[in-house]
């Protein structure tokens, strides 16, 4: 989340920005903004959001105002982020972190710049600060007086920050830059005198005297004829200097922190903390985004002597995270800033406790004499130099608890960060570390990283190619910055050319690399470190046609059990190989899939994961409808699973189906493209229950895939099943005639496979179709002959179904009599008549739609409504507004109109 100033008011959150509304309403939002975590009293805001008298109901409209913000904010989460608007006596008060705000890290960045030694790390923090600018401040505000002075105050600011950005390409020689970035703010601010005399200078010193002196005097007409004044001092004194033809390149130039100004330096600058040690490295180039890490990181950091723990993927941006951090918090450590690799996950090998110590304790001032050759002695040494120091301890690419433990200053007044691929539980529980996580980045800042390195004009000149490479590389800094070190070495490389070859997954993680840098050198090293176990799991991880498995799965995959796929999976998310999304599932990240998938793994895993899958399917069918006959048999060459998943009941059995939605359908594609047609059509098959449930989902290309399958395995008992249910499928979308076409076929094919259920099912299926096309009296004479066959196959269920449509024909020709007694007769056939189910629900409703018809309206909505209650109880919105539909009919009741609406809205949803 992201609160800006600079440029429209807005608020940013990664769903979007969020619909703030009319003028007065960001008006009242940019004046707590101003003042974030101080009370604004209702007086200040009136002023703000009125020019003169305000209205007699000014403070109800503010009321308003701020009702409608917290809406807003709670919907968007910021509790979270640890935003509240909160109401103070007469007085509101906006808590946040200050850094969520872009105008406070507009001037938390100018602040650091002005202290760096460096005109490099100047001019790198000047421009970051400079890029958080959207366009003129508080935009899209009430034009009010205080809200006029602030955006006046802060254009202010930035205007004095650009001219520090030229002093420090000034100081770095680099004079055309620093003109460049003057002439731009001259160009709309040709009265201010500083702007123009820096100008004059720069072009002085780039060899452009010429344009130097005409800059003058168009600023000195202006200036008389705007003004009626002549030049100032300093625009007069840059004049001269241009006319004598002056401007030594080689003179050094600093910025002055009053104003801002250019001037010269005899001798070396001084530092702006006098005697700090620092062993921090540069700040990292590019940065972006990371607002609620950083601010994480600095909660974190608060408090005695913490331990923060930041963890994270490799190549996610852990040492640039924390680096940025430090250099930002940087005055919060006057006793210094000690930094070491060890090289936790490198094959150069780790250093020594002692090569450690020894770096630390001659930073701190230490004689190489007295530095302890024990690593219990030099441990010792620095933690009483510690003591009594604010000091600043980063410990980075960390591969265990015991590297560090002898490194922690312990000073209550120290902090230590640690960096480390794994989660490091032990120093969670020893030395109670505060876990920082960190994860891939979002695509608009991952774009930005791209910027960063291309340039702003070259992203934006192909911003959608540069959104898709974002998402290619996954948000993943190492694998961005690699594929922009690409395109940076080839200018003339378009940016949708690259993402065209990185689509083609076989190549990605070649082109992800660089000399020896890249993403599957990163991953080498952490895979490398597991246990042989994890090792074995994460290789077969990559056999996986879905993107996420539970234990069983996993087990499945590498030929183990359960147990055992548990514990590597843990393994394997300490190390931040794999994530855990929800309890008992895990996922991984796509570049980490592709690099999994490139291992050596047993040449059958592919095979026993798809049987696993089949028989999974085939428990959840059967939690469905308990006792029913399979919807089909095994295949002969099935590979049976050590375990499966169980399902107590109809419930836990939808919701796998509603978990497991893509990865079924990921396994029935794969399992298709691999020519295994009998898994593929099983795979699609088992999933009729979901089908039923959520018919309007976009069945039918799944459908079809079953269909080829089915006519390529041979098998005409799963070919007419498949017929069936994809032709029933197509009557529900509304595509009637063509579903005809597959079920006028289904009955023979069952017929002719011998499978008497399966003929009912496509019987009962095709006087659907033949229903909706006007055939009601040709529609139940196929349900009669359903009922029959099912009777005859002992296959209760099917037989309800049969009576069940034979009901609703009757009911559509208004054979009120006969659609009644015929529903209680399958209502009859149903062994737990008192269990809640979606047949029992739709018999019901039948039921109650018939006593309508003949006028016995009491008992007909008596069966009505319990027909919605347990429509609803199973949460079958289909049923409920079958239900409801049916008793609004007869009933103007608002609160029925309320569940039907409900219900309408959540099926909507669904479809």
């Amino acid at each position: 989340m992201e609160f800006r100033l600079l440029g429209a008011v807005s608020v940013a959150t990664r769903a979007g920005e969020l619909p703030l509304g009319p003028a007065k309403r960001r008006s009242l939002l940019a004046a707590l903004l101003l003042r974030p975590n101080r009370p604004v009293p209702v007086g200040q805001l009136m002023a703000t959001l009125w020019d003169h008298e305000p209205p007699p109901r000014a403070r109800g409209v503010i009321q308003g105002h701020v009702s409608r913000l917290r809406g807003l904010l709670a919907e968007a989460d910021a509790e979270m982020h640890g935003v509240e608007l909160a109401t103070q006596g007469t007085a509101y008060v906006l808590r946040m972190p200050e850094s969520l705000l872009d105008a406070h890290r507009f001037e938390e960045w100018v602040t650091l710049a002005r202290g760096q030694r460096a005109p490099a790390d100047a001019v790198a923090m000047y421009q970051e600060a400079l890029s958080l600018w959207q366009g003129p401040a508080l935009t899209g505000v009430y034009p009010s007086p205080p809200l006029q002075a602030a955006a006046h105050a802060l254009e202010e600011l930035r205007l004095a920050s650009v001219e520090s950005l030229a002093a420090g390409y000034a100081r770095l020689g680099e004079h055309a830059r620093a003109a460049a970035v003057l002439r731009a703010e001259a160009d709309v601010q040709p009265l201010r005198e500083s702007l123009s005399a820096a100008l004059i200078t720069a072009l002085q010193r780039a060899g452009r005297r010429s344009e130097a002196l005409g800059w003058f005097h168009r600023t000195r007409r202006l200036l008389a004829d705007e003004l009626g004044v002549d030049p100032g001092r300093e625009l007069a004194d840059a004049y001269a200097v241009a006319l004598r033809g002056e401007g030594d390149e080689a003179q050094e130039t600093r910025v002055s922190a009053p104003g801002l100004v250019p001037v010269p330096v005899h001798g070396p600058p001084s530092s702006p903390f006098p005697g700090t040690v620092d062993l921090l490295p540069r700040i990292p180039r590019g940065f972006h985004g990371r607002v609620s890490e950083l601010t994480a990181l600095s909660r974190a950091a608060a408090g005695e002597a913490p331990v923060c723990l930041v963890t994270g993927p490799a190549g996610v941006g852990k040492t640039a995270l924390v680096v940025h951090w430090a250099h930002r918090n940087r005055a919060g450590f006057p006793g210094g800033l000690l930094y070491a690799d060890l090289r936790g996950f490198s094959d150069t090998g780790e250093p020594t406790l002692v090569e450690v110590l020894r770096e630390f304790l001659l930073a701190l001032g230490v004689a190489p004499r007295r530095i302890p050759e024990s690593a219990n002695g030099a441990s010792a040494l620095f933690r009483s130099l510690a003591a009594d120091r604010q000091l600043l301890v980063v410990l980075d690419n960390v591969r265990g608890s015991e590297q560090v433990r002898e490194l922690l200053p312990g000073g209550v007044r120290c902090v230590t960060v640690v960096t480390s691929r794994y989660r490091l539980g032990g120093l969670i529980a020893s030395d109670a570390a505060r876990p920082v996580p960190v994860d891939v980045l979002e695509p608009e800042d991952g774009t930005a990283l791209l910027a960063a390195v291309l340039g702003k004009e070259r992203v934006l000149a192909e911003a959608v190619a540069a959104r898709r490479l974002a998402e290619l590389c996954g948000g993943l800094p190492l694998a961005l910055r690699v594929a922009a070190a690409r395109l940076a070495d080839q200018p003339d490389w378009p940016l949708s050319a690259m993402s065209a070859e990185l689509s083609d997954e076989s190549r990605r993680l070649s082109l992800l690399d660089v000399e020896d840098t890249g993403v599957r050198a990163a991953l080498g090293l952490t895979v490398r470190r597991l246990p042989e176990d994890a090792a074995h799991h994460f290789a077969h991880l990559g056999r996986h046609p879905g993107t996420h498995v539970d234990r069983y799965t996993a087990a499945a995959l590498a030929g183990t059990d359960p147990a055992t796929a548990e514990a590597a999976l843990e393994r394997l998310t300490a190390a931040h190989l794999v994530n855990r999304t929800t309890a008992g599932r895990w996922t991984l990240h796509d570049l980490v899939r592709l690099y999994a998938r490139g291992l050596n793994a047993e040449p059958d895993a592919f095979v026993r994961v798809l049987d696993h899958t089949v028989a999974t399917a085939l428990a959840a069918v059967d939690a469905v409808e308990p006792g029913d006959e399979s919807c089909f048999e095994l295949p002969a060459d099935f590979r049976p699973p050590r375990a499966i998943r169980t399902f107590s009941d109809r419930a836990q059995a939808m919701a796998w189906y509603a978990a497991e939605r893509d990865d079924l359908t990921l396994a029935a594609a794969a399992a298709h493209t691999a020519g295994l047609h009998s898994r593929t059509w099983r795979i699609i098959l088992a999933l009729w229950p979901q089908m039923v449930w959520r018919v309007l989902d976009g069945w039918t290309p799944l459908l079809q895939t079953a269909l080829e399958a089915a006519r390529a395995d041979g098998d005409t008992r799963a070919e007419s099943r498949v017929l069936a249910l994809l032709g029933w499928v197509l009557t529900e979308e509304g595509h009637t005639r063509e579903a005809l076409v597959h079920l006028e076929a289904a009955p023979a094919l069952a017929a002719r496979a011998g499978d008497p259920r399966g003929e009912a099912t496509a019987l009962i299926n095709l006087s659907l179709a033949q229903a909706a096309l006007g055939g009601q009296e040709e529609a139940a004479e196929g349900c009669v002959q359903a009922a029959q066959l099912a009777r005859g196959a002992g296959d209760r269920h099917t037989e309800r179904l049969a009576l069940h449509h034979l009901a609703r024909h009757r009911l559509a020709t208004r054979q009120w009599q006969p659609a009644l007694d015929t529903a209680i007769a399958a209502l009859a056939l149903d062994s737990s008549s008192d269990a809640p189910t979606a047949s029992r629900v739709l018999l019901l409703t039948t039921c109650g739609e018939a006593l309508l018809g003949m006028g016995d309206e009491a008992e007909g909505i008596r069966r009505l409504e319990g027909a919605a209650r347990e429509a609803e109880s199973l949460g079958y919105d289909s049923g409920v507004v079958r239900a409801l539909g049916a008793l609004l009919r007869v009933s103007a009741d608002v609160a029925l109109r309320a569940r039907y609406d409900t219900a309408m809205v959540r099926l909507t949803a669904e479809t």
